[in-house]
């Protein structure tokens, strides 16, 4: 049985990517599906690990063949899901993580309708601009400028089937792999796994 695609969106600040990574490093079943994007790789960066960076060109071509199963432009930069990629992931059972905004969110339950979102919220406002400062690498004009994004951001939290508040870390990431492991238990994934098994337990003698 195919593996199940999982959405995870959060507000910059929320700890979605140092959650996503140890989450990983814990379920060998579990993997993130590598974005592409135009904009320039960073120092320590690797293309195919990080994201597949492609040229303006390049990208606006794959959204033409409709090889994105959600596209944006943040910061002027674009951002997609490979469609081919996902479902190569899937077919390996895997299950494959998407770190997207709520806007690609909506965008993949439309072509995708049976894959589980999580939402990640802070505890509270104020911590998430401690977080934001915490970083050392934006101006306080920036960190507003993302303060008033990420407000404007959690407002989609109900459009998510699951809800993480990432108070203390462990505890969130915890939550957040109960939700996988939950997924995985449910009848008709432990039936297509377990098929043989269950009919010889439950069989009834003639």
């Amino acid at each position: 049985m195919a593996g199940t695609l999982f959405i995870i969106s959060a507000p910059s600040g929320a700890g979605k990517t140092s959650l996503v990574t140890k989450l990983i490093d814990r379920d060998s079943r579990i993997q993130a599906s590598v974005s592409s994007t135009t904009r320039p790789k960073r120092d320590g960066e690797e293309d195919g690990v990080n994201y597949h960076f492609l040229s303006v060109e390049a990208f606006e071509q794959k959204i033409e063949n409709g090889d994105f199963l959600e596209h944006a432009n943040v910061f002027d930069n674009f951002y997609g899901t490979s469609k081919s990629d996902v479902e190569t992931l899937l077919a390996t059972e895997k299950d494959v993580i998407l770190e997207i905004d709520w806007q690609g969110a909506q965008q993949v339950r439309t072509l995708m309708p049976d894959a589980i979102s999580i939402f990640i919220l802070p505890p509270s406002l104020k911590e998430l601009e401690r977080r934001l400062k915490g970083r050392g690498t934006d101006s306080e004009a920036v960190i507003q400028q993302r303060t008033q994004e990420a407000i404007s951001e959690m407002q989609h939290y109900k459009e998510f089937d699951y809800l993480v508040i990432n108070n203390n870390f462990d505890i969130a990431l915890n939550e957040l792999h109960s939700i996988f492991l939950a997924n995985r238990q449910s009848l008709a994934r432990q039936y297509a796994e377990h098929a043989t098994m269950i009919n010889e337990m439950t069989q009834v003698n003639a």
